[in-house]
């Protein structure tokens, strides 16, 4: 099966998702909902999206200067952006796009460039990480999801600490299909991954992520204010928003689609949102914090000249 069949069923089954969970709501209610939502807080939001990315595209540059790979900003952004349409792939492998897309537009090997794709992965989980901890106290639930993910990044840098551990969790991931052709590169590179977690390069990359993290967890504070839910803080929100993403991490599905929206719209049952809202502020966050880059993705893929490499087979 083609990738790009694979990311049209993710589109149609996220779809039929929301339409479910718009019936659920019960279409009236979330008609009477959409007639009250604040759009004054439509700008704010608008704006703080590119912000959000901005965080993640520094850090992006920064980890490749690190490695001493210099691309035209305006070229290097276009690459960036162009992730995010496979981002829709499971743990965001497809994602691993850009490490082509270096190599195809400036000869960058891919075993300098694969390993960087693969460390933002673990400064997304750092940066989840820290960001979460400031609002335990507002949603204590959030403390055993945030105990998994730290396992997961302990469990991560000893992989990175130890060529011999690392080179057999890529034995592993050489039974993929999608990823075998990435493997070697991995293992090729392994200098350039420890580079990219030791020294300065990691305090301005946490630091970058967890300001990500923060953004796209206020995103999801305004559009609650904006539909009148002003009851939860500002700190419960982030725990609230960043815990139903780690659940979707660990689901491995597409952007955590299902997993996401349902434990996210329980949490704020849970804080005294009634269901038929919750989910309806599930969709909105979604809309913002994900799919809106997943369409500025493929608009960057298209401006690039090179949309069918996604439609390479696994």
């Amino acid at each position: 099966m083609k990738l790009d069949n694979r990311i049209f069923i993710v589109i149609i089954a996220t779809i039929a998702l929301y339409f479910i969970f718009l019936v659920i709501s019960d279409l009236s209610e979330v008609y009477d909902q959409l007639s009250k939502m604040d759009i004054s807080y439509l700008p704010i939001i608008l704006l703080l999206i590119p912000l959000s990315w901005m965080a993640l595209f520094t850090r992006w540059n920064l980890l490749l200067k690190n490695s001493d790979i210099h691309v035209p900003i305006k070229d290097n952004l276009k690459i960036y952006l162009s992730g995010f349409a496979l981002s829709i792939t499971p743990g965001k492998i497809g994602e691993l796009i850009k490490s082509q897309l270096l190599k195809t537009k400036f000869g960058i090997p891919r075993e300098k460039t694969a390993p960087i794709v693969l460390v933002e992965q673990l400064y997304n989980i750092i940066g989840i990480i820290g960001v979460s901890i400031f609002g335990l106290w507002y949603f204590e639930f959030g403390a055993h999801i945030i105990l998994i993910a730290a396992a997961l990044l302990v469990i991560a840098l000893i992989l990175i600490s130890s060529k011999r551990f690392f080179d057999k969790f890529l034995s592993l991931l050489s039974r993929i299909k999608f990823l075998s052709q990435y493997t070697s590169a991995f293992s090729n590179s392994y200098d350039v991954l420890r580079k990219s977690t030791r020294g300065w390069i990691v305090v301005y990359a946490s630091a970058l992520s967890i300001t990500f993290w923060f953004v796209e967890s206020v995103i999801a504070y305004f559009v609650l204010l904006s539909f009148g839910i002003d009851h939860l803080e500002l700190l419960g929100i982030i725990t609230t928003y960043t815990s139903s993403i780690i659940l979707g991490v660990a689901s491995f599905l597409p952007l955590g689609i299902g997993v996401v929206e349902g434990s996210l719209a329980g949490f704020f049952t849970l804080q005294g949102v009634d269901v038929s809202i919750a989910l309806t502020l599930v969709i909105f966050i979604r809309i913002f914090t994900r799919w809106i880059p997943v369409s500025v993705g493929f608009i960057a893929l298209r401006m690039s000249g090179i949309l069918s490499l996604t439609g390479t087979k696994d």
